[in-house]
């Protein structure tokens, strides 16, 4: 598995934690910064990382600014993208479930290292139901 990282510097300390469980976990990561708390633009990271999901070179996506929301946006743009911000495990585990999410978006001022770590390792190994729910994903795209 193949995981693309990125964040803005609101969100660059839970990005550093979430890549060392990842590592600790055998799981190939490559962080596209930020690589400090200087201030920072996040679609300069949630661009990156949704091309490289997109593409298919990554499994999935791990994106993390101050509320989830701009860095969630920006990456949405993107055709093939659907970033969910979750702030719980219950929604990671949803997003994967019935939105067939491919990048999880983290809100930094907004959960804990620990349910951010629990989130992200639900929403990697979390399968996406289809059936009913294939034919909603269909229509997200304009």
């Amino acid at each position: 598995m193949k995981i693309a990282l990125g964040a803005d510097h609101a969100g660059y300390l839970l990005k550093e934690k979430i890549k060392a469980l990842l590592s600790a976990n055998n799981i190939e990561v490559n962080d596209f910064g930020c690589y400090s708390e200087e201030r920072a633009d996040y679609p300069d990271f949630a661009h990156p990382v949704a091309d490289a999901v997109e593409s298919g070179m990554f499994n999935f996506g791990v994106l993390v600014c101050g509320s989830g929301n701009g860095i969630s946006m920006a990456a949405n743009k993107h055709k093939g993208i659907r970033a969910a911000i979750c702030w719980n495990n219950e929604l990671a585990l949803l997003a994967r479930q019935h939105n067939d999410a491919n990048i999880i978006s983290l809100p930094a001022r907004f959960i804990s290292t620990e349910e951010a770590e629990k989130a992200v390792i639900s929403f990697i190994k979390e399968k996406f139901e289809g059936g009913r729910h294939a034919a909603r994903v269909e229509k997200i795209g304009c």
